[in-house]
This record gives structure tokens, C-alpha cells and sequence, in this order.
């Protein structure tokens, strides 16, 4: 079991701004480089196939090792993993930012997935056990959420400012001082835990197992655009990654010590939550995405405008989980208030599915980000409350590799699926004679009605699976060292 003393209050908020800036340094990273990639491919001579590795080489490394990764913080220490993954994220960086090759920062970037990966995985299971009390949790996840959800829309205006003034190699030297000094704030700052070891857990089979299994998964999706959904290669590839993560269910289930414990998942909290956190950033990675082209294509904002359009949510985002989220949710309750952030949030979706072709930003653009910020301000802190609430304290990393990981999947298949949408209604809108601008508007309306589904299936989730759910209050620290026979 992984367990520390627990630090004094201060000592507690402090150690969790050394977590929060950690993690918000890897997720600023994952929207950051987008808007640097037409300068990287003209600097490097990449390829247009080639350029999307710049991308897809993270997320395959981030998106395969955040369980194991997960895990091994509850077997060797949460506090390890994530100093030896933010040392390895900032060390990798570095080798991005000094890249003269198109095949260095591939391979740099790759091992910048590794590295957040292992940081990532576990930094919601130390909030939550950092901070046990009700209260208290639902205001440190509230700051976290923020992190988590506000840090890809400052990644695209971080992106373009630093691009524009100063090279796109600065994307990712920024990383370096800063992640030099959270590791040494976090070393003094965040209290150390014990974990078992790995002989409680060192399913060496079961690890490449999920590893590449997740690995393939995520390949597959993000290619899928490229061959599509239905031909031999993505099916292929879909079924051999299925396949491989079905060997690990039943590796898992006959291990001695298996890495990842399948009674976690008889959990109706923890298996609800997470399916509502795989729905809802489905469709939020898919109306950044498609809410930028809209802007830029359709209304024809400069990347400038686009950045600062996005501007309110964000904003919104920070305001409602810091100081809105931690009062409603002990009051209301966290499913409570997961259904009505998913509500605005629909509610938002299908506005901008009306936009259009001539839309102004007051009217028809601030309505959306507004409700978009409240929504997401209130949301993410509840379903990271409540796939949380249920872990014990010796599973929360992996209940937070598992979080992480339906958030990686979740962002990938929406974004998928939805631009693929997008494009062939777009597209067949082309052919039929439609003037382009029209086309594109068509395919993106159709796309924000398909996301504003997913979040009313989501809503119907929260408010079916979630219903009979009790929400446990997690036993004090002192308490759990109790039970475990280890002194006070």
C-alpha cells in the first residue's frame, strides 16, 4: 500500500501548486505545437506525412503508458514516478528545442511522451490522497480540473505568441527552466510515499501487453482519417490492438500479482465516471478543433483572432473550477453538478451548430465560449471527483493512469470521428455544386450536433448508471495507516 505521513496544511497547498504547474507544463505541451507545425515543417523539411509524426510520436508513448504508469506509482511511490517522468519530459524537451533533423524531434518527442506519461498518470491520485476531507478534495481536484481543462486552449495562444516572437524552437525550451524548477520544489515540497514494490505488481507480460495494446489503439484512431474508418488498415490494426488488450484482461485475471486489478472496474462509480469522462472530452477535443476551423476558414480570423476568440473559456474555465465548483459540489453533490455542466455544455454545442456563414463573435461565437467555460468549469471537477471517490488509497494512481488514459482515448476518437464526419459531408456539399465556405459550414454543423449527442448521452449516463451510486467519503490518511498495521 502506498502511504505517507500526511504534510502539514500549507505544506499541502504548496505541493499541490508544485503539482498542478508539473502538469499543466505536459498538457500545455500537447496543444502548444500545433500552431508551430507549418513553421517546423518549412525548418526541418518534413514531409506532409511526415509532420504529423511530430504529434503522433507523443501521443503514442503518452496514450500507451499512462496505466502502467499509473501503477507503477502505487508499487514504487507516486512522488518517484513523477519526478523521474517530469525529469524525462523537461530533459526531452531540451533535445526538442536544440533538433536540427525532422527524425531528431520525432525521436525527442516520443520520448517527451514517455516522460509525461509517467508524470501525468499520477498526479490525481497524490490530490486525492493529499487531500482527503470532502471539502478540501473537491477544491483541489477544482484546481486540477482547471490544469486539465483550461491548459489546451492557453497551449494555442501560448503557441502562437511564442512562435511569432520568438521561433518555434521556444515551444519547447520554455519547458526546460520550468521543469527544472518544479523538480526541485517538488522534491522538498511534495511528501514522499511507499508503495509494496514491484513484486506486488511486476506483471513483466501484462505490461507490454497494455502497453502496445494501447499503443495500437491510439495509432489506429489518429490514422484512421488518413485510410478510413472502414478499410483493411484500420480494422486490421483495431482488431489486433482489441485483441491484445483482450489477452491482457485475461493475463490480469490468472496473474499472481497483476498489474492491473479488474475488481477496480466492479466499481459502478469508477466504470460510470470514466465512461462519462471518455463521452464528454470527445466532444470537447472535437469543438476546439472544429470551433478553430469554423473561425479561421468560414469567418476568416487571422491565428491571432482565433487565439484570443477561444480566450474566454479558458478564463471561465479557471474562475468556475477555483472558486464556483468547490461550494456547489458538497452542497449539491458532484452528480448534480456533472449534468448541469454537461447541459450547458450540449446547450453550447447545438448553438454553434446554428452559426452562421456571417456570424459575428458577439452574437454568435462569446454566447458559446461562455457557456462552454461555465460548463466545463463545473463538469471536470465532478467526474474526476467521482471516478476517484470509490479507489482505495493502494489504487489511486491507477484509478488516475485510468482517468488519464480515458482522457487520451476519448480526446482521440472524438477528434477522429468527428472531423471525419465533418470532411466527407463537406466534401460530398462540394460536389453537389454548394460554394465552398457553405461546404465547410455544412460538415462543421453536423459535427457540432454529433458532439452535442455524445455529451446528451453522456448526460443520460450521470443521470442513469450514476443514479444509485453512493459517493463514499475517503477515510483519513492516519486512518488507512491504521488498518495497514503502520504506525501513526
Amino acid at each position: 500500500m502506498s502511504v505517507s505521513a500526511r504534510p502539514a496544511p500549507g505544506s499541502r497547498w504548496l505541493a499541490l501548486g508544485v503539482l498542478c504547474v508539473g502538469a499543466l507544463m505536459i498538457v500545455l505541451d500537447a496543444s502548444i505545437v500545433t500552431v508551430a507545425l507549418p513553421t517546423i515543417q518549412d525548418d526541418l523539411g518534413f514531409t506532409p506525412a511526415g509532420l504529423a509524426w511530430v504529434v503522433n510520436s507523443y501521443l503514442l508513448a503518452f496514450g500507451g503508458l499512462l496505466l502502467l504508469s499509473g501503477r507503477l506509482g502505487d508499487l514504487v511511490g507516486r512522488k518517484r514516478v513523477f519526478l523521474v517522468g517530469l525529469a524525462v519530459f523537461t530533459a526531452a524537451s531540451l533535445l526538442c528545442g536544440l533538433a536540427t533533423s525532422a527524425e531528431v524531434l520525432i525521436a525527442a518527442r516520443f520520448v517527451q511522451g514517455v516522460g509525461g506519461a509517467a508524470a501525468s498518470a499520477v498526479v490525481l491520485g497524490m490530490v486525492v490522497t493529499m487531500f482527503p476531507e470532502p471539502g478540501e478534495q473537491a477544491k483541489a481536484i477544482g484546481i486540477y480540473s482547471f490544469v486539465q481543462a483550461g491548459g489546451a486552449s492557453i497551449g494555442v495562444i501560448a503557441g502562437g505568441a511564442l512562435t511569432q516572437s520568438v521561433g518555434w524552437p521556444w515551444i519547447f525550451l520554455v519547458n526546460v527552466p520550468i521543469g527544472v524548477v518544479t523538480v526541485l520544489l517538488a522534491i522538498r515540497a511534495v511528501d514522499t510515499d511507499t508503495g509494496p514494490g514491484l513484486r506486488q505488481g511486476a506483471d513483466l507480460v501484462g505490461a507490454v501487453l497494455v502497453t502496445v495494446g494501447l499503443s495500437l489503439l491510439v495509432y489506429t484512431i489518429v490514422k484512421a482519417a488518413d485510410y478510413g474508418w472502414g478499410s483493411a488498415h484500420t480494422l486490421g490494426l483495431g482488431a489486433l490492438a482489441l485483441v491484445l488488450l483482450g489477452l491482457f484482461a485475461l493475463r490480469q485475471a490468472k496473474a499472481a500479482h497483476p498489474l492491473l486489478r479488474l475488481g477496480i472496474f466492479r466499481s459502478r462509480l469508477l466504470t460510470g465516471a470514466n465512461i462519462v469522462m471518455l463521452l464528454l472530452v470527445a466532444g470537447l477535443f472535437g469543438f476546439q478543433f472544429l470551433g478553430a476551423l469554423y473561425l479561421q476558414r468560414v469567418l476568416e480570423y487571422s491565428a491571432v483572432q482565433t487565439s484570443l476568440a477561444f480566450l474566454p473559456g479558458p478564463v471561465l474555465i479557471g474562475l468556475v473550477s477555483l472558486f464556483l465548483s468547490a461550494k456547489v459540489i458538497p452542497r449539491f453533490g458532484p452528480r448534480a453538478v456533472l449534468a448541469g455542466g454537461l447541459t450547458l455544455v450540449a446547450i453550447a454545442l447545438l448553438l454553434l451548430a446554428r452559426a452562421p456563414v456571417d456570424g459575428t463573435y458577439l452574437v454568435d461565437i462569446f454566447p458559446v465560449m461562455a457557456l462552454m467555460g461555465v460548463g466545463a468549469g463545473l463538469m471536470m471537477p465532478a467526474v474526476m471527483g467521482l471516478a476517484m471517490s470509490s479507489a482505495q488509497p493502494q489504487d489511486a494512481g491507477l484509478a488516475s493512469g485510468l482517468v488519464n488514459t480515458t482522457q487520451q482515448v476519448g480526446g482521440a476518437v472524438g477528434l477522429a470521428v468527428l472531423a471525419t464526419l465533418a470532411a466527407a459531408r463537406s466534401e460530398r456539399a462540394v460536389e453537389a455544386g454548394t460554394v465552398l465556405k457553405e461546404a465547410l459550414l455544412s460538415g462543421y454543423h453536423l459535427a457540432f450536433v454529433v458532439s452535442a449527442a455524445i455529451l446528451i448521452a453522456a448526460i443520460v449516463i450521470t443521470l442513469t448508471v450514476l443514479r444509485t451510486a453512493g459517493t463514499p467519503t475517503p477515510k483519513p490518511v492516519d486512518e488507512v495507516r491504521g488498518e495497514a498495521g503502520i504506525p501513526r
